[in-house]
């Protein structure tokens, strides 16, 4: 029998000097990057969250602490495989992700293709289950002051029961 479930994440990170900006496993180029213990990747935190919610699992926070050093500077990317193995130990797959960055600058639409192949490749899913959109808040709140950069993302599951 199958279940379908459903998982929302968000996140968000601050900008900061002396950081790389890396969203959606793509590095772009930006006077600041995002400030946390890992690479700081907002948009694969939000798709992880949603994956882990789903699953009821708790959130990303449980599985990769940001007190543990293991996690120091790690690339989400490598996290996100991780939680995809969480996916396939349950006998899951991803019906459909739908995320959305908010943020004032950069424009990251030239980005946003290549975000949605390695999102694709590390949840082993086709690119058009995939979606990764961008908004800005028009000058408002901390991501229109450009203080940072949040992202949520709604994920559908199909599990194996």
């Amino acid at each position: 029998m199958k279940e379908m479930r459903i998982g929302h994440g968000y996140d968000v990170h601050r900008l900061t000097e002396g950081r790389r900006l890396i969203i959606g496993g793509v590095e772009i180029p930006h006077s600041m990057g995002l400030l946390g213990h890992s690479d700081a990747d907002v948009l694969l935190h939000a798709i992880m969250d949603s994956i882990i919610g789903a699953l009821a699992l708790g959130d990303i926070g449980k599985h990769f602490p940001d007190t543990s050093d293991e996690f120091f500077g790690i690339s989400s990317m490598h996290l996100v495989t991780r939680v995809k193995k969480m996916l396939d130990e349950r006998g899951g797959r991803i019906i459909n992700l739908d995320s959305t960055l908010i943020m004032q600058k950069p424009k990251v639409a030239p980005y946003i293709e290549k975000m949605r192949e390695n999102i694709a490749f590390a949840l082993g899913c086709e690119k058009e289950r995939i979606n990764v959109k961008a908004t800005t808040e028009e000058k408002l709140g901390f991501t229109g002051r450009e203080e940072g950069v949040s992202a949520h993302a709604v994920v559908l599951l199909e599990i194996d029961n």
